[in-house]
């Protein structure tokens, strides 16, 4: 299984990273709008729909993303996009934990089938705009959702007593938890000392005050163990264990992404308010 998963991540690498590096931004725009088609296909059968409707809703959330980028829409000011969907972020937070397995299956299927495509696309949306914004920036953003994911699963594994989510992910907790938030603790202060053009996510929220920085990370950090216990909830309800196999060893696309989902937009909500 690790063997799997070395391979399959060295190969999405180096696919991503010369789209990620280069120049012009519409290779990676490109590329990432094939991961949202298949994000979409993955939530539509894990909501209930058949294999053809699946594929269908996936493929027309591409097209309409893609209609989108190359109408202009990238080029509009998007800051009440992202103070809406940073809203229903948190909101959805609170009620779906709070509400659980049983909760989010009593919500009517297509509120909850159109509800996270358009999440998905909204997380589309602000990737391709942190690009635009910097790759520096875009970097900063992916890094720290992927340094709190590295550091909560070592801290957990070697901390964990107290569970989290018992009833939605057994295998996360407070430690973990905390592990994650002291990890983008340390990567923003080394960004930040090496940071000589202030162009990161961190150096941003720093010029707001080392205050606001502090509370803006640990939200951050928070709502990408949102995003993660989210998308459990979604797959205990339909009983699956991972969103796909499209990614050997790894899962699904959803899988991958589930943390990204809420910070990419929330990210790009803190530096336009």
């Amino acid at each position: 299984m690790l063997r799997q998963r070395i391979i399959t991540a060295l190969l999405l690498l180096a696919v991503l990273l010369p789209a990620l590096f280069y120049p012009s931004i519409e290779p990676f725009a490109a590329l990432t709008l094939l991961l949202i088609v298949a994000a979409g296909w993955e939530w539509a059968r894990l909501n209930g729909c058949g294999q053809t409707l699946s594929v269908w809703l996936g493929g027309g959330l591409g097209a309409l993303m893609a209609l989108v980028w190359l109408g202009g829409g990238l080029s509009l000011s998007l800051r009440p996009l992202w103070l809406t969907v940073g809203a229903l972020w948190v909101l959805l937070g609170v009620v779906m934990l709070g509400r659980g397995v049983k909760g989010w299956s009593a919500w009517p299927a297509s509120l909850r089938l159109w509800l996270g495509l358009a999440l998905i696309a909204c997380a589309w949306l602000a990737m391709v705009h942190a690009r635009q914004v910097g790759l520096g920036f875009l970097l900063s953003v992916l890094l720290l959702v992927w340094m709190a994911d590295i550091a909560a699963y070592f801290g957990g594994k070697a901390l964990g007593r107290r569970k989290l989510a018992p009833t939605i992910s057994p295998g996360k907790s407070w430690e973990g938890a905390v592990s994650g938030l002291l990890g983008v603790f340390l990567l923003a202060a080394v960004w930040l000392w090496a940071d000589a053009q202030g162009t990161s996510l961190y150096a941003r929220l720093w010029a707001l005050g080392p205050l606001l920085a502090v509370l803006s990370l640990v939200f951050l950090v928070a709502m990408s163990v949102v995003g993660d216990l989210v998308e459990s909830l979604v797959k205990r309800s339909a009983g699956a264990k991972d969103s796909s196999q499209l990614l050997p060893g790894h899962g699904g696309v959803l899988d991958r992404v589930d943390a990204l989902l809420p910070v990419l937009p929330l990210a790009m909500m803190l530096i336009t308010i």
